[in-house]
């Protein structure tokens, strides 16, 4: 699921580079921090949240195959 948001995220920004992800993992769930470039924050969040809500539902889908919850933090770097 890191590296699917990894992907999803350099994607959509203008400095790639810029792009880290802190995975923080207990027994059922993971926390996943995605560090963001100040100027790239309006592209990964989009108008009204839509594209920051689209980033979760992927990845949320792709955590119920593994029986885990996820959560996805997007923070300024």
């Amino acid at each position: 699921m890191k590296t699917l948001l990894e992907v999803l995220a350099k994607s959509l920004v203008d400095n790639p580079e810029a792009v880290s992800i802190n995975e923080i993992s207990s027994d059922h769930s993971i926390i996943l921090e995605l560090k963001v470039d100040k100027a790239d924050m309006g592209k990964v969040i989009g108008k009204q949240g839509r594209i920051a809500k689209a980033i979760r539902t992927v990845v949320k889908a792709a955590a119920v195959k593994e029986n885990k919850r996820v959560v996805v933090e997007i923070i300024e770097s």
